[in-house]
C-alpha cells in the first residue's frame, strides 16, 4: 500500500502497464461515472480522476493538453470532461470521487473490491441511499438519526438545486415502499439468464 517510504501503489506492474491500466479505469469512470474494481486500483484511479477534474476546472489549452494525454479515446471524453464535469464540480473545492467498499467480486476471488464514483452525480450511490433512509424514517414516522441528517447534508451541499433533488429522491423512493408490493421469502427464484446474456433475477407474479 502507499504510505511510508512508497509514494503510490505499483499494482504489481511496470510504469509503463501501470500508467495504460490508470488511463482504462480514468477512462471508464468519466464515461460512466461510476466503476467496481479492486481496492488498491480504485484508490490510485481515484488520484488521476482527481487532478483530471483539477484540470478540466481551469479550462485552457494548456489544460486540455495535458487532459489529452491521461485518457483513451479523448474525442469522446474531452466533451464531457470540459463541459458537463467541469460546470458540476466548479463549485467544488473538491473530492469529486468516492471510493465505496464492496463484498468481493467473486466467491474464488476474495481481494478486496470497491466502487469508484463520481459525486454529484446521477449514479451517486451515497445520495440515493441517504435518501432512502430518510423516506423509510418519514415511513416508519421517527425522526432521522444525527448521521443520516449530516450525510444529507453532504450530499446536498454542491449538488445543484441540491435539497429539491433530494426530496424528488425521497418521494421516488417513498413511492415504491408505498407500492404495496413487497417480496416474500418463497417469491424469489434463482437468476435465471435472459436472451440478452444477462441474468436477473426471477419473481413470481412477473
Amino acid at each position: 500500500m502507499a504510505g511510508g517510504l512508497v509514494k503510490y501503489r505499483h499494482l504489481s506492474r511496470n510504469s509503463a502497464h501501470r500508467q495504460a491500466l490508470l488511463r482504462n479505469l480514468v477512462t471508464s469512470l468519466i464515461q460512466h461515472e461510476s466503476i467496481r474494481t479492486t481496492w488498491p486500483k480504485a484508490k490510485e484511479a481515484q488520484r488521476a480522476a482527481e487532478k483530471l477534474i483539477t484540470l478540466a476546472k481551469r479550462n485552457n489549452e494548456t489544460s486540455r493538453r495535458k487532459a489529452m494525454g491521461e485518457v483513451f479515446t479523448p474525442h469522446d471524453i474531452l466533451p464531457k470532461l470540459f463541459g458537463e464535469l467541469r460546470v458540476r464540480y466548479l463549485n467544488r473545492p473538491g473530492g469529486y470521487t468516492r471510493v465505496l467498499r464492496t463484498e468481493p467480486k467473486s466467491t474464488y476471488d476474495q481481494g478486496d473490491s470497491a466502487i469508484l464514483e463520481l459525486v454529484d452525480g446521477p449514479r451517486d450511490m451515497r445520495f440515493a441511499i441517504t435518501a432512502a433512509a430518510v423516506a423509510r424514517d418519514a415511513h416508519l414516522g421517527r425522526p432521522s438519526s444525527e448521521l443520516t441528517l449530516r450525510n444529507r447534508d453532504k450530499v446536498t451541499r454542491y449538488r445543484v438545486n441540491g435539497r429539491a433533488a433530494f426530496d424528488e429522491m425521497v418521494r421516488r423512493v417513498d413511492a415504491l415502499q408505498l407500492s404495496g408490493r413487497k417480496f416474500e421469502p418463497g417469491s424469489m427464484k434463482p437468476f435465471k439468464r435472459n436472451s440478452s446474456g444477462s441474468e436477473a433475477l426471477e419473481v413470481d407474479g412477473e
